[in-house]
């Protein structure tokens, strides 16, 4: 992870990019749960609970340039095989790619896991 940035945005953007990431994982579970409550299981259902899942990763901040590009895949499968109203998934898919490019931001377990560290002697 720390390859893909050479930084965690701290301060305010740090703080924009963990809004980013709880507004998205808010939706993919809204989205979820409306999928699951709405009929009984089936297959269709079964993007809609990745999504979910991939919007539990993306609120903690852990794998994020894997998991926004999975929510943006997912999403774009979304958009193609229900094309009522496409517009919430193309959003979501649109979350999910800036996610990837921008990075976590200091507040996430990425950051944590695979910050520079100061080593103090």
């Amino acid at each position: 992870m720390q390859r893909l940035f050479s930084t965690f945005a701290n301060g305010w953007p740090g703080v924009g990019l963990l809004l980013q990431r709880i507004l998205t994982a808010i939706l993919l579970f809204h989205l979820g749960i409306m999928e699951l409550t709405a009929t009984s299981f089936s297959f269709s259902m079964i993007p809609q609970l990745a999504g979910c899942l991939a919007g539990i990763l993306l609120l903690a901040g852990l794998w994020t340039p894997v998991v926004g590009t999975l929510i943006a895949v997912i999403e774009l499968w979304v958009t193609i095989t229900h094309p009522s109203d496409p517009w919430i998934s193309i959003v979501l898919a649109t979350l999910g790619v800036t996610s990837a490019m921008i990075g976590p931001g200091a507040w996430s377990l990425d950051a944590r896991l695979f910050g520079r560290r100061h080593l103090a002697i």
